[in-house]
């Protein structure tokens, strides 16, 4: 009887989410946040992965601010496995921590990135197809990607161009990624068919994401394998202050992900699983009105999402409120964003939201810090 294969999620937890500004603060980003219930983002990405590995084996890669108040959030996640990000250095540099680290355990054990903010409508669906692609990514040298089948012209995600199928029929050859398209291009992407979005979800051997590393990112590699020898030990917070601040500024998509998709579909061991669970990115304030009015949550028949202590809308639709700690009246307003925190306001047609995290930019230009 095979063994079972050593799998370890990591959850990516360091961003910021100014798109969802002002409720989104650096110490209280979006994955702290309960935006679609009453167990916050993070809690909801770790739960849902309990039934493929064992909460003790979920790592986290966040930052100092964070660190506290998920630690909080995840019981059972050891406090060493929440690991602070001394300085944000991108996707790739935090990913490849998590496979020197956990190279040093077991090389053949599967890591899972997952972001820390996504809701899956399906989850049953999503773990079946989490099972097939841990299964790939354990076979070999191989690298999965969870696609997700585009239902518009989406011009605010990532594609993948998939090729053939793979001789069992289970996964799909990547041929190239593609960051995020024009109007134009995105309308081609969904005419062709072989186009996904890229979810951000990857599946790969420890060992196999080390030795990328290593290839892709020759001069960042050392750093980040010394930081993960000094785990454990006494001088890892100094080791990884000093160190960490030197990798390269990258994404895992352009340091890995795209060099190997040059080598061909069929060289590359890249593989696409195209999956519809149900995903959702809750990327600004309209996509999380859109998922909250097309699971019925705070909605009022008039197109207004309002969570708020009581509101009454008067010749007033497709409006998203947040105020839940007063009455809100609406007149003669449509597609409208309107959050309204202790210390701040936000009013924004929903058509902008994509533009909030522009706010919190100048804010801190113009020394507000106290509002980021």
């Amino acid at each position: 009887m095979a063994n079972p294969i050593d799998f370890r999620p990591v959850i990516l937890a360091g961003g910021s989410g100014t798109r969802f500004w002002p409720r989104s603060r650096r110490k209280h980003a979006k994955q702290v946040l309960a935006l679609d219930g009453e167990r916050s983002m993070i809690q909801q990405t770790v739960e849902r992965l309990k039934a493929l590995a064992p909460v003790q084996n979920t790592w986290v890669i966040t930052n100092e601010l964070l660190a506290g108040e998920i630690g909080e959030q995840l019981e059972g996640v050891p406090p060493a496995h929440i690991i602070q990000e001394p300085v944000a250095r991108n996707t790739a540099p935090a990913c490849g921590l998590a496979a020197f680290l956990i190279e040093r355990e077991n090389p053949d054990a599967v890591l899972g990135v997952f972001p820390s903010d996504h809701v899956i409508g399906d989850e049953p669906r999503f773990l079946k197809m989490l099972e097939k692609g841990i299964r790939l990514a354990a076979a070999g040298e191989n690298m999965v990607v969870l696609g997700i089948e585009p239902t518009r012209a989406e011009t605010g995600y990532g594609y993948i161009e998939t090729g053939d199928l793979t001789s069992d029929d289970e996964a799909l050859h990547v041929r190239r990624f593609t960051e995020k398209p024009n109007q134009n291009r995105a309308e081609e992407f969904l005419a062709a068919g072989n186009y996904y979005w890229n979810s951000g979800m990857f599946l790969w051997s420890a060992r196999t994401l080390a030795n990328a590393v290593r290839e892709h990112l020759p001069e960042t590699a050392p750093l980040l394998e010394a930081i993960a020898a000094a785990f454990g030990k006494p001088e890892f917070d100094e080791v990884f202050r000093q160190l960490y601040s030197k990798c390269e500024n990258i994404s895992v998509d352009y340091a890995v992900l795209e060099p190997r998709s040059a080598k061909g579909e069929h060289l590359s061991r890249l593989y696409c699983l195209p999956a519809e669970f149900g995903w959702n990115d809750l990327g600004s304030w309209a996509s999380l009105y859109e998922y909250q009015l097309e699971t019925r949550l705070h909605g009022d028949g008039d197109g207004n999402v309002a969570e708020t202590d009581g509101h009454m809308a008067i010749e007033a639709t497709n409006n998203y409120v947040y105020s839940p700690r007063k009455f809100v009246a609406l007149v003669g307003v449509e597609n409208l964003v309107i959050v309204d925190t202790d210390d701040a306001l936000l009013i924004a047609h929903r058509d902008h939201s994509q533009d909030v995290g522009k706010i919190v930019k100048e804010l801190g230009l113009s020394g507000r810090s106290d509002l980021i």
